[in-house]
């Protein structure tokens, strides 16, 4: 099931619904006396026996439905309740192209996962913009990325039992200011500028997925295939990363972590090629959809 966050074009406000297999329309999910306003509050509160109940009654087709085209798109979850955890350098070629660029800050060996955190004020719609912070960034680079959504509250959590967790996933584009990141000599301010977090289109449930997932992971650039891998190529797996997390922190329901990029992104091209003013971007995850954004 593919959950949607929209807005309505008369008077803007945020709705949730459910996508159609044609992703064509969309189903409001008040029409299934379910009070729920954000997808915050889905995620957080719903139940089981509600999300069978509702995926039951979606893949019926109700008669209530808006034609997608007709809505304003919306980040699938436009306010996160914390800063989205992340994952740095979780794809071999992605650790290469990264030492390449600048070894002192990226290379050397890494037998633990890295972590890092990224602000997110609103996280950005499919369709809507990058902004390009000209004369403070000079190297604006894109990250396609799987990002799965804690479903429960998650503490002390056997890696055997980590999928039980989860609730859906999403793509992420981690926008990142190279030149900030690698300045700073940490990654917190490169990531989090208002408008780096590109989120959507939508929610799909876990259970449209194997476990692990193995899905193909892509980005384009102005329609040129810059990154092409597979989420199977993950050096930390989500089972590890959950586990490993809650040993000393509690997931939050609603907590979004967002699993690392595959080789291919600006840093790593010789010389770099990092997005200018006018550059279409579009992250591609299997199974999920196409989350794309212009830089202005």
């Amino acid at each position: 099931m593919k959950l949607i966050t929209y807005r309505l074009k008369e008077n803007g406000s945020e709705k949730i619904g459910i996508l159609s297999q044609d992703e064509q329309k969309i189903f409001p999910l008040s029409q299934f006396d379910m009070n729920y306003e954000t997808m915050n509050e889905l995620i957080e509160n719903m139940t089981d026996a509600e999300l069978e109940l509702l995926k039951s009654k979606a893949k019926r087709e109700p008669e209530q439905f808006l034609f997608r085209d007709k809505t304003i798109s919306a980040a699938p979850i436009v306010n996160p309740r914390q800063d989205i955890i992340c994952l740095g350098i979780n794809y071999m070629a992605h650790a290469e192209e990264s030492a390449r660029y600048k070894k002192e800050d990226f290379g050397g060996e890494r037998p633990f996962a890295v972590y890092f955190s990224k602000r997110v004020n609103e996280a950005v719609a499919d369709n809507d913009v990058i902004p390009a912070y000209e004369g403070l960034v000079d190297s604006l680079d894109y990250e396609a990325e799987l990002a799965l959504i804690i479903g429960k509250d998650a503490k002390n959590v056997a890696e055997e039992d980590a999928f039980d967790y989860i609730f859906g996933y999403t793509i992420i584009n981690d926008v990142s200011a190279r030149n900030l990141q690698t300045a700073h000599k940490q990654w917190y301010f490169g990531k989090s500028l208002d408008g780096f977090t590109p989120m959507g289109p939508v929610i799909v449930t876990k259970d449209e997925f194997e476990i692990p997932p193995k899905l193909d992971i892509k980005s384009y650039v102005n329609g040129e295939l810059r990154q092409d891998s597979n989420t199977e190529l993950l050096i930390f797996g989500i089972a590890h990363v959950i586990s490993e997390l809650s040993k000393g922190m509690t997931l939050k329901a609603g907590t979004i972590i967002s699993m690392g990029t595959p080789a291919g992104v600006g840093m790593g091209f010789v010389p770099p090629r990092f997005l200018k003013k006018g550059d279409e971007v579009v992250c591609e995850i299997e199974g999920i959809g196409r989350l794309r954004n212009v830089v202005e």
